[in-house]
């Protein structure tokens, strides 16, 4: 499958127009930093681009960046000017022809970003397969990918392998597609719905066990939205099997509780991000406006205190007591809690 898929997305396809679904196309919008940057990418690199959403999570400056699936760098070249000349941004793709347009464009960008020297590095390889590329585990502050894990035959080894590279309080940002039940086996052997971003995709409940098992202990879903499939013979093959796009972060955070719990703490957002001065969103259920003060579990506590989030809140609390489970997050006591007389005879048990 994996020699189909870089004939697919080397040879078949030659522009986003060409995909028969939404599922590697971009709705999004951007702000206006990401605008002026998408206006320094080469034409021919960005009519190359296949991807879903954008993913670029906010406060990148001076950050060393990996994008997994860079394709032909559109996204990386998008990265490099936001990080600055002090950032680095590392692409990683299994498509000659993809890497070579990437690599085509290089002394080009670094002429219209005015930077003395590159910062991008591009490599031919395959994403579950990083740390055979010599990159360096414990030294990336994010990663990033746009539609692509879906088509990776060893998922799992993309999750613990990305969390290997991270630095601790680093994050895994990115895009995917995902299914509402597993796929069956005959559609997954469907070359043309494996390389259209669907038969691959994981069953959501799936990847979130596997996220937590490489060591992303709480995933966070950021936004989603329905596919659009644009072929009906691709719709009656699928039958009712419904697909989403969705754009999550995983923290690289080792102390983070496999609930959410209650330790009594809050944040209050200075509002000093830029462009996200009035409120800044962490995940579709926690949006932070300026000034106010809110209540949050341990673990979002932390997403916010160890990372590079952490000048831009003013932090309440402490883990010196715990309060139980976060009950706002729906979480409660399981047990029973009414109480027994003790007059009254009890059932024999083990």
């Amino acid at each position: 499958m994996q020699d189909h898929i870089k004939n697919y997305y080397g040879k078949v396809l030659k522009k986003s127009q060409d995909l028969q679904t939404d599922a590697c196309t971009t709705s999004d919008q951007p702000t206006p930093d990401i605008q002026q940057a998408m206006a320094l990418v080469h034409e021919t690199v960005k009519n190359r681009y296949f991807g879903c959403g954008f993913i670029v999570p906010a406060l990148i400056n001076d950050c060393k960046v990996l994008d997994l699936g860079c394709g032909s760098g559109r996204d990386c070249y998008v990265l490099a000017h936001l990080v600055g000349e002090k950032g680095q941004v590392h692409g990683v793709d299994m498509t000659d022809e993809q890497i070579a347009v990437a690599n085509e464009f290089k002394d080009y960008h670094q002429k219209q970003f005015s930077y003395d020297n590159n910062n991008v590095t591009f490599y031919q390889g395959y994403i579950e397969d990083l740390l055979s590329l010599g990159l360096m585990p414990n030294s990336f502050d994010i990663i990033v990918s746009n539609c692509v894990i879906n088509l990776s035959p060893a998922k799992k080894r993309v999750f613990e392998q990305a969390y290997q590279l991270l630095k601790a309080g680093g994050e895994l940002y990115f895009s995917d597609v995902y299914a509402s039940r597993r796929v069956p086996q005959t559609l997954q052997n469907d070359s043309q719905l494996y390389g259209e971003c669907l038969s691959g995709a994981l069953y959501w409940q799936d990847f979130l066990s596997i996220a937590k098992n490489s060591g992303f202990t709480d995933p966070r879903l950021v936004n989603d939205r329905p596919i659009m499939i644009k072929n009906s013979e691709i719709q009656q093959k699928l039958k009712n099997i419904e697909f989403y796009s969705a754009t999550y972060r995983l923290f690289k955070l080792p102390l983070l509780d496999d609930n959410c719990e209650d330790y009594g703490q809050a944040v209050v957002y200075k509002g000093t991000i830029p462009y996200f001065e009035s409120c800044i969103t962490l995940d579709k259920h926690h949006i932070f406006e300026k000034g106010k003060v809110y209540s949050v579990c341990g673990n979002t506590w932390r997403m916010l205190n160890e990372t590079r989030f952490k000048p831009h809140f003013e932090f309440i609390g402490s883990f010196d007591k715990h309060f139980g489970p976060y009950t706002e997050c729906g979480i409660d006591i399981p047990f029973d809690k009414a109480i027994i007389n003790e007059s009254t005879d009890r059932l024999g048990c083990c």
